[in-house]
């Protein structure tokens, strides 16, 4: 049974460690390489200036103006005096538009690989200019019409040139390409809470309130995702899941039987002099 000591010294540890955190948090939010994490409407604006666009380059990284490091605890009385209207002008409060634009990602990747393989030809003709490089057209290079290397690239980056300028006008215009999915941010708490625990629509499906995850714990591709789709996708790793906690339950069960010599011995008879040694 804890002790009054015990429970003090964990009291104790449990607010030195937050105390601890408070303070890096209050050195790291006044350091120019955190900047646009806490203050991104200040750079949207105009009203910051990146410190990392200055000549020094220590600068760019570290605040090394030390008066701000006595007051870097003035925030906290300032936020709670602050209603909640100032704070979101203070800190920001931004939304944005989802657009599906994976294919367009897809395309720019490869056009960067062909890039790379233009640079790397042009740069082989200029070490050895008596012969331009060529390739074959087929798969891999393996077979197919030789042409010249450098050349061939030219035209395939034009071509996806042209590809990427059609795909970013879809992505852009296309009312496809915007994602049913919506970032909704209230003024006041009981609002979000209301939206996120009532029924919007007549249809279940068709429009779905939940509390939104910070953007760093979403993975963006899977916004394009339809709700059926992933509600099956959900079934089916929960069924994996069962399935191999199930099984492995029922080898971890077989294993420790054997653990005893005696069921080693019922199960594998032959081993039974090699036991009794």
């Amino acid at each position: 049974m804890a002790t009054l000591s015990d429970i003090g010294v964990s009291a104790l540890i449990n607010i030195l460690t937050a105390f601890a955190f408070l303070l890096a948090f209050a050195v790291l939010r006044i350091q120019p390489v955190n900047d646009r994490v806490y203050l991104p409407k200040w750079y949207i604006n105009g009203g910051r200036s990146s410190p990392r666009s200055s000549g020094n380059f220590v600068a760019k990284f570290v605040n090394l103006n030390f008066k701000t490091y006595l007051t870097f605890l003035n925030w906290m009385p300032q936020a709670l005096k602050m209603s909640e209207s100032e704070l979101i002008n203070h800190a920001g409060l931004d939304s944005t538009a989802v657009y599906n634009a994976y294919k367009f990602a897809k395309l720019v990747r490869k056009r960067d690989r062909l890039q790379n393989w233009l640079d790397y030809n042009q740069l082989k003709f200029k070490r050895y200019s008596e012969k331009r490089p060529t390739k074959k057209t087929g798969f891999l290079g393996l077979w197919g019409k030789r042409v010249d290397s450098i050349d061939f690239y030219k035209q395939q980056i034009k071509e996806f040139d042209k590809n990427m300028a059609l795909e970013h006008q879809k992505v852009l215009k296309g009312t496809k390409s915007i994602l049913s999915v919506a970032f909704v941010s209230f003024k006041l708490r009981w609002g979000a809470a209301v939206c996120a625990q009532t029924q919007q629509s007549k249809n279940p499906t068709q429009w779905l309130a939940n509390w939104a995850p910070e953007p760093r714990d979403i993975y963006w591709q899977n916004l394009a995702i339809p709700f059926l789709s992933l509600t099956i996708r959900k079934l089916i790793i929960s069924l994996s899941v069962f399935a191999l906690v199930f099984f492995y339950m029922i080898l971890i069960a077989f294993v420790q039987y054997l653990a005893n010599l005696e069921g080693l011995e019922r199960v594998a008879p032959f081993l039974r002099p090699v036991i009794e040694l």
